[in-house]
């Protein structure tokens, strides 16, 4: 895994707040940036200050790719990932590792800011992840902060992104 936080700077916490028309809640650092610099996705702690517990760990911003894969989605496009994730014993270890990646980032995250495990959200992940394909959002985001080769179905998305021309991360989309 290759996640690597950048600090979230004041500057970014704007463009955070534009992108997500709200406050963000939890943020411990930028994950995935696009090329222009903007944040794309962000980690987030796995206890908000309120308490509660919050599983998505790499939480996607970027409007551009957060309208993109809505239209995936609404496509039904998640069925044809969901079968190949049945039919491909290979593409369903690498999901199964995906999902415990996902988890022990949250840990090492969780660690890092004195939050400790988080008994609510224990042995969750996101997305749907590892038996299923329920958000293409998470899936992206994760495969965003941590690289290629870790989350398949995400980088098969981000993938077919590009090939359609909705959405390519070597290309600024940002309004």
């Amino acid at each position: 895994m290759s996640l690597q936080l950048n600090p979230a700077t004041s500057a970014d916490l704007q463009t955070l707040s534009s992108q997500l028309g709200r406050i963000p809640r939890g943020v411990v650092g930028v994950a995935a940036r696009c090329v222009c610099g903007a944040p794309a996705v962000v980690a987030t702690a796995p206890r908000l200050e309120d308490g509660s517990p919050f599983p998505t760990t790499f939480y996607l911003t970027l409007p551009s790719l957060v309208r993109a894969l809505s239209t995936v989605e609404a496509s039904g496009k998640m069925g044809y990932y969901q079968q190949l994730l049945s039919e491909d014993e290979g593409l369903a270890v690498e999901y199964r590792r995906a999902h415990l990646e996902y988890i022990a980032a949250r840990g090492r995250i969780g660690q890092q800011m004195g939050v400790g495990e988080v008994p609510e959200i224990a042995g969750v992940s996101a997305g749907g992840m590892p038996e299923r394909v329920k958000c293409l959002h998470a899936l992206v985001g994760h495969a965003l902060a941590v690289g290629k080769g870790v989350n398949p179905i995400g980088d098969l998305v981000l993938a077919d992104l590009a090939a359609s021309g909705l959405w390519d991360s070597k290309r600024c989309s940002c309004e």
